[in-house]
């Protein structure tokens, strides 16, 4: 994969911006602007475009819990092994750079999945993307990594959060009030980093077109990832992947997952 796109040594991962590692650690979320190309980004576009055809004329699509009313949005699960083309999201060196810094090395990726808001969906539950995971928490469990593929507005349902509430190391009650929501308006190639004690939803899409963005979600090595990749990796991805990927995917355990207390490697 092109040195650009993604890295087997995440101890050299890209060096992390000052005022994205000050605005992560305050907030609870930042926005890397310029971390895709435009042509990167648009090829990334064209491949979910791609897949989400298909889910549309095969019957694939499904409907997600946490989204709101009856228009739901149109999700796409397992990316990576819908088109190998998103593995080198997941093994960006920018992205790399904030896992380390937030959760440290090893770690896993949880789930690769896109949300493309469809118009007038309903808003998203409420939630941290880390809420499965034991309390009380004394920092971040896991950590979000959004590549806008299309531009994020307040009007076409911009992920919207709560400034902060990560530092309540703790999920949002329900009956409890909503803090002030503030939507993460990107350009289209901007890279958005959330802590996963964040809280935080999918804004309500009020134009015409269809807003997508790729997310991935990884965590602490103790927990099981939310995608069972065992079972539903691609094994084109097992057998060509980086030892980074692979590590990323559990296919590499360095703490827990052994063989006989040794690395099956």
């Amino acid at each position: 994969m092109p040195a650009a796109l993604a890295t087997d040594r995440p101890d050299e991962a890209a060096l992390l911006p000052a005022a994205q590692r000050e605005a992560l650690a305050r907030d609870g979320f930042c926005i890397v602007e310029g971390a895709l190309p435009p042509d990167i980004c648009a090829r990334y576009r064209e491949a979910l475009e791609r897949v989400a055809r298909f889910d549309e004329e095969a019957g694939w699509r499904r409907r997600y819990g946490y989204d709101g009313g009856e228009n739901a949005n149109h999700r796409i699960w397992n990316l990576i092994s819908r088109d190998p083309i998103f593995c080198r999201l997941v093994e960006h060196d920018l992205a790399l750079g904030f896992v380390r810094e937030t959760i440290g090395w090893p770690a896993l990726l949880s789930g690769s999945s896109a949300n493309i808001v469809v118009r007038h969906a309903d808003e998203e539950v409420l939630h941290c993307d880390q809420t499965y995971m034991p309390e009380p928490w004394a920092g971040p469990h896991g950590v979000n990594i959004g590549w806008c593929l299309d531009a994020f507005t307040a009007d076409n349902g911009a992920t919207r959060v709560a400034p902060g509430s990560h530092l309540r190391n703790r999920s949002h009650r329900e009956g409890e009030p909503v803090p002030p929501m503030v939507a993460i308006e990107a350009p289209a190639g901007a890279m958005i980093v959330i802590d996963g004690r964040c809280w935080h939803q999918t804004g309500r899409n009020e134009t015409d077109r269809p807003r997508a963005g790729v997310f991935n979600w990884y965590t602490l090595p103790i927990y099981l990832p939310q995608e069972n990749w065992f079972l539903s990796l691609d094994p084109a991805i097992r057998q060509f992947g980086s030892e980074t990927l692979l590590s990323l995917l559990g296919f590499r355990p360095q703490i827990v997952g052994r063989v006989n207390g040794l690395a099956p490697f």
